[in-house]
């Protein structure tokens, strides 16, 4: 297998798996679009270094804080 296949390989597998944690997050949401924005992620040098998990985790920390929440709440 070339390096160009086996990095596209690896990108394919990445980007699925993130979108899958995103849609754990986010039921309602069109697996298309979910896809969509594990690219965006897996485009961010910082998260792509890190597992699929990490970078969805690392991009959903905004949103899933209790401070995020309670200032909606205010």
């Amino acid at each position: 297998m070339d390096k160009l296949h086996d990095s596209n390989g690896r990108q394919a597998l990445w980007i699925g798996a993130c979108a899958h944690q995103l849609q754990r997050r986010w039921r309602t949401i069109d697996p298309d679009e979910l896809e969509a924005q594990a690219l965006a992620l897996w485009r961010n040098e910082h998260l792509r270094s890190l597992t699929p998990v990490e970078a969805a985790a690392e991009w959903l920390r905004p949103v899933t804080t209790k401070e995020f929440w309670n200032e909606r709440t205010q």
